[in-house]
């Protein structure tokens, strides 16, 4: 947006200027760490003042410094500079609330000073500052494109506090949790556990076990433990527990992923389906206002376009498991064309085709798409794309595992996105967490799990 000024002597007594600004939770968050005032009262769901529930009260001169954005911008506008400021706080702001704030010129002085009212009303119209300002007004006229203004991104994770919101009222799910005998593996089950959305029944060596749990200081006398002298006998041991019925999830430990998926996927004594296992990454980014999953980034390195259907409606049937309704699917490749020379744009054009006549089931599929037009509508409509998922996925379906893995420690790392990882396509869903998962990915693992055992039993 271009902002122009109005230079001292074009200011006339009486000019006036509002603007209305959203007043949200992410602003008391920046406020809070470029001022360095970490009032609680300030920040979004801690509780200020002991009362039991959090205040997300505007931080006062957050709402002052309101007054300036109109100074500055609009009226003078660019080029003006303060001299005083004076502010009377009349009521507060919270989240959620649109301010009106307003400046009006009252004075002006020879020396290119001007006085200008301020105030800041509710949309209720209750006023909650008034003051005056004393500025030097511009001298000369300006224009100022605010597009060259570097962005901020507020690293909250908003997606999965609502997943463990709604998954921790449900039953706690029975998991066999498999070689836990590392500190950060048993503690992801512990905390789960205290969280109330696994109860866990810990398979492994009991003497590491009981050291691990000595190491982060937990107390697992509640739990079943039940010995496996080594990896291979813990896998064997925990797709038993299901196989009998008394697990309904798994989840890893401290051992390789290939070496329990080698017991989940047994012929005769595994949790095979008719459909091919695969790994969904479910990333909450701060960039996007809704959830992003990605396959398979974990299990099928280079996958056939038969294994592709089930990757597909994995991730469409978790999707729907954590509450999307139809699941926007981007089946991605390189370039958004049918390529013959780029075998995943012909998958992707077929797995949209089958989608289209009923094949996949539950969700919107389209493809090839590229990362770019898959999720952001700018780039979709830049390349001319005009479908229900192009700008808009919610399921990105990587070409292979290289790409998806990548992708998803770029989402991560880079873009400091959270993820939670299970595979599908077994009776029951086994959660992966990594030793780099912090507690809030390990506990929203097991909540995806949860809610996606509640929907398939539901279905």
């Amino acid at each position: 947006m271009i902002r122009e000024n109005k230079t001292w002597d074009e200011l006339e007594i009486g000019d006036e200027a509002v603007i209305e600004r959203p007043c949200t939770s992410d602003d008391f968050y920046v406020f809070a760490h470029a001022s360095g005032n970490l009032n609680p009262m300030h920040l979004p769901e801690e509780d200020g003042d002991g009362d039991g529930a959090p205040e997300a009260l505007a931080p006062s001169m957050w709402v002052g410094a309101l007054v300036s954005a109109v100074l500055g911008n609009v009226l003078p506008g660019p080029g003006t500079l303060y001299r005083t400021q004076s502010l009377r706080f009349l009521g507060r702001a919270e989240a959620g609330d649109t301010l009106s704030i307003g400046v009006r010129v009252a004075r002006k002085s020879p020396d290119r000073g001007v006085t200008l009212d301020c105030w800041v009303d509710r949309a209720s119209g209750e006023r909650i500052l008034e003051g005056v300002a004393e500025v030097t007004a511009p001298e000369r006229r300006l224009s100022f494109d605010d597009a060259d203004v570097p962005g901020l991104v507020v690293e909250t994770h908003k997606h999965f506090d609502r997943l463990l919101e709604i998954a921790e009222p449900l039953e706690p799910m029975r998991t066999a949790v498999v070689a836990p005998e590392e500190a950060s593996a048993l503690g992801g089950a512990v905390l789960a556990a205290q969280h109330t959305l696994i109860t866990p029944l810990l398979v492994g060596d009991r003497a590491k076990i009981e050291a691990a749990a000595n190491e982060i200081g937990a107390d697992i006398s509640g739990f079943e433990l039940i010995e496996a002298s080594n990896h291979d006998a813990a896998a064997a041991l925990g797709v038993q527990l299901v196989n009998e019925g008394r697990a309904d999830a798994l989840m890893k430990g401290h051992l390789h992923t290939d070496e329990l998926l080698h017991y989940v996927i047994k012929k005769d004594t595994g949790l095979r389906t008719m459909r091919r296992l695969s790994h969904v990454f479910v990333m909450d980014c701060p960039t996007l206002d809704h959830l992003l999953l990605l396959s398979d980034a974990a299990i099928n390195i280079a996958p056939d376009l038969a294994v592709k259907i089930d990757i597909v409606q994995n991730a469409i049937d978790l999707a729907r498991a954590l509450g999307v309704e139809t699941p926007k699917v981007g089946v991605l490749s390189a370039v958004e064309t049918v390529t013959p020379r780029i075998p995943s744009t012909l998958d992707a054009a077929v797995l949209s085709k089958m989608s289209e006549r009923g094949q996949i089931e539950g969700g919107v599929v389209d493809g090839p798409l590229a990362m770019d037009n898959a999720i952001d509508l700018r780039a979709a409509r830049t390349k001319g794309l005009t479908s229900a998922v192009a700008g808009r996925a919610q399921v990105l379906i990587a070409p292979n595992l290289e790409a998806g893995n990548m992708m998803a420690k770029e989402l991560t790392f880079i873009a400091h996105a959270q993820a939670a990882g299970v595979v599908l396509g077994a009776r029951v869903p086994v959660v992966l967490t990594s030793r780099a998962d912090d507690d809030r990915s390990r506990l929203a693992s097991c909540a995806v799990a949860a809610l996606y055992q509640k929907w398939k039993s539901a279905n």
